[in-house]
């Protein structure tokens, strides 16, 4: 009875993605205001129906890339064992869930399309949603109360917000470096409280 429901999973997932790329390459080829989701449902092979089982606009469907990259990175930090420290946990699932994610192109393509301010209130809510989640298991992982301690929010919104960064300065200096290089760097430079590295260098 299992391998019925986890193929039918994986079909549902390849159906979200497939309509995801399809309004990310849409809309950054020819402008949010261009496309419509009849063109988004038409390109990933699906009906109208199915894409509305996904998506309620396709302003969601655009960031729905940014939003499962998120997700999958709070469940892989909550699944960390519980007697790791909170920088080696982050660590951790930055490594496991960032490097395959990151696809030049079609992070290339969101940067652009954050310009759009139609599509700002859905990132700002699904990223909101998850720097929640993360606060949350940061919290469940030192012991602490978020509602009277305030490290598990300011240290979910650093690591959201950096990571953020990470990727802007990775597109906008070409850098090749490979991304567990990077995600290396960023948390040693969380855990250093950003001091400056040799001749300032990233």
């Amino acid at each position: 009875m299992t391998r019925p429901a986890g193929l039918r999973e994986r079909k549902k997932l390849a159906t979200r993605v497939a309509l995801a790329d399809a309004a990310l390459r849409l809309c950054a080829e020819r402008g949010v205001d261009e496309v419509t989701v009849e063109q988004v449902a038409r390109d990933a092979g699906v009906s109208l129906r199915t894409f509305f089982n996904y998506f309620s606009s396709k302003e969601e469907a655009v960031v729905a890339g940014d939003v499962a990259t998120a997700e999958a990175f709070v469940q892989a930090f909550t699944r960390r064992p519980s007697t790791e420290p909170v920088l080696e946990a982050l660590r951790q699932a930055l490594v496991e869930i960032v490097p395959a994610r990151f696809d030049r192109a079609k992070l290339e393509q969101m940067r652009v399309l954050r310009r759009t301010p139609a599509l700002l209130p859905h990132l700002m809510s699904a990223f909101h949603a998850q720097e929640k989640a993360l606060a949350d298991a940061v919290a469940a992982k030192v012991g602490t109360d978020p509602a009277a301690d305030l490290y598990p929010a300011m240290f979910a919104a650093t690591v959201m917000a950096t990571l953020r960064v990470v990727v802007t300065w990775w597109l906008d200096t070409g850098d090749h470096r490979p991304a567990a290089d990077l995600i290396a760097t960023m948390v040693d430079r969380l855990d250093a409280g950003f001091a400056p590295g040799p001749s300032g260098r990233a």
